[in-house]
């Protein structure tokens, strides 16, 4: 099934119109304390989460199962959450494990949510100290971005947003790639940017629906996010936590620095990228003394295959992923160095 990705500027009518054509008999909505004023807006009651990474938890998913149970949701109910990748990453499980599954949609109030979390059927939540351990392929019935949310969000949600944007245009071409390049996310253009939004979400559908439950080209959307995700959780475990679109972009520049060491990808796209990357997210708070630990995250990581070795998705040229690129850990640690060489640190 394609997902449907709706561009409007006018949500409740947006809404009006699928409950119109799914007739669901009761609808629900999961927001958290940020986002559940959008959500009470369209008129819908609503399970309110705590907002953060730290609250993507069993706990909450339960507490989201208790709320749909508690409101009478049968198989013909709907779901609509509304807010960031943790709300949509939840509730998008939590509807599609309650009684086997129900609709759900997705209405993204981030940046990173409207071009990550919200499309592309990925739900779950964190376990055992690993992001999105626990998880469902599940597509919402339909996604409605609405900008116009994203004019109230501060900067650093803007730029954690602009990194999966960054990572899309790398996936697509070298027309998409100048665009988000000239882009400036600390002074947006707003009437730019839905056009900019609506490009990143088709390069990531269109890879979604070639490969809808990642056996292969879906892979190449972990670009940045092997090495991202271990950045994000070490942070985490120095309690001086990173926003994790800063992850992935820093994640970006280590992959493109293997890309160069094991691809012999063109180094001039690596320096562009890196020279951009800093002086938007500045350097990652990592010494030598962190390889360790982001060598053992990254090969916990779900695309291993605990042999010793960590899997890479990399770039031989804008728009030409390699997935699944075996990387020993030592050339990992070489590749750290360079970036932090990179990054001035």
């Amino acid at each position: 099934m394609r997902q449907r990705i709706i561009h409007t500027s006018d949500t409740p009518a947006a809404l009006a119109e699928l409950r119109a054509e799914l007739r669901p008999d009761n609808v629900l909505a999961v927001a958290d304390r940020n986002t559940a004023r959008y959500a009470e807006a369209l008129g819908l009651p609503v399970i309110v989460l705590e907002p953060g990474d730290e609250h993507k938890t069993l706990d909450a998913v339960a507490t989201l199962w208790e709320g749909m149970h508690d409101a009478g949701l049968t198989r013909h109910s709907l779901v609509v959450n509304v807010g960031g990748g943790m709300v949509t990453d939840m509730g998008g499980f939590a509807a599609a494990t309650y009684r086997r599954g129900i609709r759900f949609i997705n209405v993204p109030t981030t940046l990173l949510g409207a071009v990550d979390a919200a499309c592309g059927g990925k739900t779950g939540f964190n376990h055992c100290g690993v992001k999105n351990h626990i998880g469902v392929f599940a597509l919402a019935e339909a996604v409605i971005v609405n900008t116009d949310y994203f004019r109230s969000l501060p900067k650093e949600e803007l730029l954690s947003g602009y990194a999966e944007m960054l990572k899309h245009a790398l996936l697509s071409d070298s027309d998409e790639l100048a665009a988000i390049l000239r882009f400036d996310p600390l002074d947006p253009d707003w009437e730019l940017l839905p056009a900019l939004v609506a490009g990143s979400m088709a390069t990531k559908q269109r890879i979604v629906d070639a490969d809808p439950l990642e056996r292969g080209l879906r892979k190449a959307l972990n670009l940045g996010h092997t090495a991202g995700h271990a950045l994000e959780s070490l942070a985490i475990g120095k309690g001086r936590p990173i926003p994790h679109g800063y992850a992935v972009a820093y994640g970006l520049v280590i992959a493109l620095v293997l890309s160069v060491m094991t691809l012999k990808a063109d180094s001039r796209l690596l320096h562009r990228i890196a020279s951009h990357v800093r002086g938007l997210y500045g350097a990652p708070d990592i010494t030598c003394a962190d390889y360790d630990r982001l060598t053992a995250l990254m090969l916990d990581d779900k695309k291993n295959r605990h042999d010793g070795l960590i899997r890479f998705t990399l770039l031989a040229e804008t728009g030409k992923p390699h997935t699944d690129c075996p990387t020993e850990p030592a050339t990992v640690a070489a590749a750290l160095d360079i970036a932090r060489d990179l990054f001035g640190i």
